[in-house]
């Protein structure tokens, strides 16, 4: 059974960082294209980062960009998001996100494009 399970999510303060981690069971961890995505509420769920299969190729949302990093570790099953300078709007759930990439390249920004999902772990920034 296919499991995405988050994890690093907390209270900090406006202006620091947290370090999110995303332990996946999936068979063979380098065929998947993974994502991050954040769910404020009463807002919709949205992108935030992308890594290709090999993690060579990363796409980011424009509001996170040089604030945020992602990264994977193929070998320990597990993708990271790094995520620096953060700001009260940025309090969500963040999700972790698994789907089989075409190849080695392509990353995926789309909800939909996504097969396997995580049950989320909420960041909490206070001002």
């Amino acid at each position: 059974q296919v499991q995405l399970v988050e994890s690093g999510g907390g209270l900090v303060q406006s202006g620091g960082s947290r370090r999110l981690s995303c332990a996946a069971s999936l068979r063979t961890f380098s065929d998947y294209a993974m994502g991050w995505f954040r769910q404020a509420p009463g807002k919709e769920r949205e992108f935030v980062a992308a890594s290709s299969r090999s993690g060579s190729t990363t796409d980011y949302a424009d509001a996170v960009k040089d604030r945020f990093t992602i990264s994977r570790d193929n070998a320990q099953n597990t993708m990271y998001l790094q995520l620096n300078s953060l700001k009260p709007e940025e309090t969500a759930i963040y999700y972790c996100a698994a789907v089989i990439g075409s190849n080695q390249q392509s990353t995926y920004s789309r909800n939909y494009e996504y097969y396997y999902w995580g049950q989320g772990t909420q960041v909490t920034v206070s001002s």
